[in-house]
């Protein structure tokens, strides 16, 4: 049996048409705990926690499809890129979360995946408590 190729799923980023609304139901009727509920750059994201231990669920107002993009974190990006490069993989695109540089693409079927290190792990504390909406 092989061993995984990452570690954690982190995050769950899902695109949202109505960040408030989505946030609001989810507090409301689930009772899911609020992270942070930001408004930036004319878009919304807000971060809430539905399970002790994560993954953290994201709503964004910029994220466009209908899929989510689960977020997994690895310990070395560059390694583990190079790793799935041997196995065939194509590489998505680099892009940089707050947390870290990341990876993203889409796997055969459609799923959306990003790969990131995680350089800068203060970040989500920086945004903790934050309610702009």
């Amino acid at each position: 049996m092989s061993e995984a190729p990452f570690g954690t799923l982190d995050y769950i980023y899902a695109p949202s048409a109505d960040v408030g609304a989505q946030l609001a139901d989810l507090e409301v009727t689930l009772g899911a705990r609020v992270l942070f509920a930001i408004e930036e750059m004319g878009t919304r994201v807000a971060m809430i926690e539905l399970a002790k231990g994560g993954p953290q669920l994201l709503l964004a107002g910029h994220l466009r499809g209908g899929r989510p993009v689960l977020v997994y974190r690895v310990a070395d990006l560059k390694a583990t890129m190079a790793k799935l490069a041997e196995r065939g993989w194509k590489k998505g695109r680099m892009i940089e979360l707050p947390m870290g540089p990341a990876c993203a693409f889409t796997a055969r079927g459609g799923h959306r995946i990003a790969i990131y290190e995680r350089t800068r792990p203060e970040v989500t504390r920086h945004f903790e408590g934050r309610r702009d909406f």
